[in-house]
């Protein structure tokens, strides 16, 4: 699975809070969150806090679907953003691309993936700060 990461210059819910504003800014819509600290709460855990956020336009989503249904699967996006151990707070989310070849999506969808990357990568900056879009990588996991 190949991951795009970039470490952020806030806390937790500062870059929540900004992503949700990224979100919104571009016209897409939030789907979802899913707050996995507050729900390792209820069951009388504790961890760090962990939050997904499930974004998209269908406008985008819905070709590529149509041409490898499967890949609903991981649509729409999906950025985590976590506490690390050490105080930091780090952007993640899958690269669509890496998502897409799995489901066999057509070459031809390639530029439509290549832009949902760069919406993916625009968002996880403004959330984190224009700087964190600097230490954006590409790791295997």
């Amino acid at each position: 699975m190949t991951l795009l990461s970039s470490t952020s210059a806030f806390g937790q819910q500062e870059t929540v809070r900004r992503l949700l504003a990224a979100v919104a800014a571009r016209g897409m819509t939030v789907f979802a969150r899913f707050d996995h600290a507050a729900a390792a709460r209820t069951a009388g855990l504790s961890l760090r806090p962990t939050e997904v956020v499930v974004f998209g336009d269908p406008r985008a989503g819905t070709p590529l679907m149509q041409a490898a249904p499967t890949l609903a699967l991981e649509l729409p996006l999906r950025i985590l953003v976590l506490e690390r151990d050490d105080g930091t707070t780090t952007l993640v989310a899958e690269d669509p691309a890496a998502a897409a070849a799995r489901h066999g999506t057509p070459a031809a969808l390639d530029p439509a993936l290549a832009r949902m990357t760069t919406v993916i990568e625009a968002v996880m900056a403004d959330a984190g700060g224009r700087f964190a879009s600097m230490e954006q990588s590409k790791i295997k996991v």
